[in-house]
């Protein structure tokens, strides 16, 4: 039998981005007498993608946009596959996040001359709506998060990673999760009556990405594992402007806002032509997905720049403004050489944001009872493509939903008896390279960017997904029969880039599987061999599931409760401004 602690507590949320603290502000808010835990694989307040966002938060508050517009948006850019009652509730319910987050947490977004919110364009967007702190919004945003948490009595389990949802004996629901304490190597299974699934997605299986290396998409993972059903897994976002800086430093792939291109930055292929223009009307503020495309193109044309990209160029919107308005980027391009206010700066498509993940109703429940989920653990809110500028709006207004919904839903309740077995495979799983012969662990993580980039990334076709397959099944064999050298648990980085490539690959096997079904282009999928966006009217949407190893996919309907492709809520005088 293998050892762990038990603790228990009435709400443990895993992660503490936007998501992850706002639920537990919320939940502590609403019954300062109930016992919260957040858990997180770094430290509270100093990790996460939230406190990477550099572009800003969506929402409609200037004359002239509503929150209509802002979901017709929304379901356009979504290529029609967002589930229209979450868009519904992101966008009315931004309106008062960001009252809350200014008001109540404190933080300080930058205004107009007339005192009133600054709000610049982001592309794919019909109104300049987005809300920011210069381009380092995401930190103030989880500053002030963190502060409020840390005045308040929330528990906090820092260097603490979840390796599974661990269920009650008949399955049907939540019991508690399987933890890791990184400090010690021991394991600790914590007892809650809800969960709330808040560990951010992170596409770091590619060659390019902008999560940090520890982000490992652990919580779908987990997702799959348990048999819980993950919808638009194939909705893969790139961010057009990453960072390249060549092979030998970790910035490369990091994001250059997309600010930069609403304030009108040019984008240059290696021949220092704009060529945009020639793939969308919107030239450079087309949405994320038309750009990357774009970029992609010229990339494999060869006109690229001599790391293999395009370049940005913002000289011509003055440099003292370049400066001013964009300090953050300017700053980051200078640590890596490059001028952004006055020069060029070489950029390339970097995989961004999961669209997809575990399936979740407005009010944050999921299929079993007692877990909850928020932020980019769900699918289903953005559809094809996330709008920039909607990914943290998402984060804070559905953890916010989570707590309150968490808090009244544990009233009452007892803690679930756990299952033991599913305790003990969660431990001998997580023991397993320690049995095993050392392997270079490196190269296979080296293996599977080269795959996902290759054959599953920005274009895609039926060979090359297929040979993704293979190659993933290839992975995860080698990756279950290597080992780790050190046996001490504690600290032990290697054990941990084993669970790392254990998730990716997991979560890689989904993605391919998703978008080998999906025989049309939307959105972030676009389909080589087939590159039409066919038959909105009956669009579907995909939902993988694994079942005794083995993944199983569902078409099910996009029900248009609000609004039908071609149609639009919007009057007919909104609809001409």
């Amino acid at each position: 039998m293998n050892a762990f602690d038990v603790v228990s507590t009435d709400i443990l949320i895993l992660g503490s981005g936007g998501a992850g603290l706002f639920a537990a502000l919320h939940a502590h808010d609403a019954d300062p007498s109930l016992d919260i835990t957040v858990a997180v694989k770094g430290l509270l307040g100093k990790c996460g993608c939230t406190r990477m966002v550099q572009g800003g938060y969506n929402v409609a508050l200037a004359e002239g946009d509503s929150p209509e517009r802002h979901f017709m948006d929304t379901i356009t850019g979504g290529k029609w596959l967002p589930d229209q009652e979450l868009a519904w509730k992101l966008v009315n319910t931004a309106v008062e996040r960001i009252h809350e987050l200014e008001n109540e947490l404190g933080c300080f977004f930058d205004r107009n001359a007339d005192g009133s919110l600054h709000q610049k364009a982001f592309a794919g967007q019909t109104f300049d709506r987005t809300v920011h702190k210069g381009d380092l919004t995401g930190i103030e945003i989880i500053n002030r998060l963190a502060e409020q948490v840390w005045a308040r009595k929330i528990k906090r389990l820092e260097e603490h990673r979840a390796i599974e949802l661990i269920a009650t004996a008949d399955g049907q629901s939540i019991a508690g999760v399987m933890m890791i304490d990184l400090r010690t190597g021991k394991y600790r299974l914590v007892r809650a009556k809800a969960v709330l699934l808040a560990t951010g997605g992170g596409p770091a299986m590619y060659k390019f990405h902008t999560p940090s290396g520890d982000k490992s998409c652990d919580g779908l993972a987990m997702a799959l594992r348990a048999g819980l059903g993950l919808r638009d897994m194939e909705m893969v976002q790139f961010h057009p402007t990453g960072l390249l800086a060549g092979s030998d430093t970790r910035m490369t792939g990091t994001v250059l806002e997309e600010g930069l291109r609403g304030a009108g930055g040019y984008l240059l292929n290696g021949n220092h032509e704009r060529f945009m223009h020639n793939v969308d009307p919107r030239g450079e503020r087309a949405t994320r997905d038309v750009v990357s495309r774009g970029i992609f193109s010229e990339m494999r044309a060869g006109r690229v720049t001599p790391n293999g990209g395009v370049y940005i160029q913002m000289n011509h919107l003055g440099p003292d403004n370049v400066r001013k308005q964009f300090k953050g980027m300017v700053d980051r391009c200078a640590d890596c050489g490059f001028d952004l206010a006055g020069g060029l700066v070489e950029v390339v498509p970097t995989a961004h944001y999961m669209m997809g993940g575990l399936m979740f109703k407005p009010d944050c429940t999921t299929e079993w009872e007692g877990l909850f989920a928020a932020g980019e653990d769900t699918g289903g809110v953005h559809g094809a493509n996330r709008l920039g500028g909607n990914g943290v709006a998402n984060s804070t207004v559905f953890g916010g939903v989570a707590g309150d919904t968490m808090a009244q839903w544990v009233k009452g309740r007892s803690l679930q008896d756990y299952s033991e077995d599913s305790a003990q495979q969660a431990v001998a799983a997580a023991e397993r390279p320690f049995g095993q012969q050392p392997a270079d662990l490196y190269a296979l993580r080296e293996r599977l960017a080269e795959v996902m980039w290759n054959d599953a990334g920005i274009v895609r076709d039926k060979a090359g997904l297929e040979r993704a397959a293979a190659q993933l099944k290839v992975l995860h064999q080698e990756l279950l029969a290597s080992g780790v050298a050190d046996g001490e648990r504690a600290y032990n980085l290697t054990w941990q880039d084993w669970l790392n490539l254990d998730s990716l690959i997991h979560v890689s096997q989904a993605i391919v599987h998703a978008a080998l079904a999906r025989e049309d282009s939307r959105g972030a999928h676009f389909r080589e061999d087939f590159p039409d966006v066919r038959d909105l009217e009956n669009s579907w949407f995909s939902i993988i599931r694994q079942q005794d190893g083995t993944l199983h996919l569902e078409r099910r309907p996009v029900s248009f409760t609000r609004v039908a492709p071609g149609q639009t809520i919007l009057t007919e005088e909104e609809a001409a401004t």
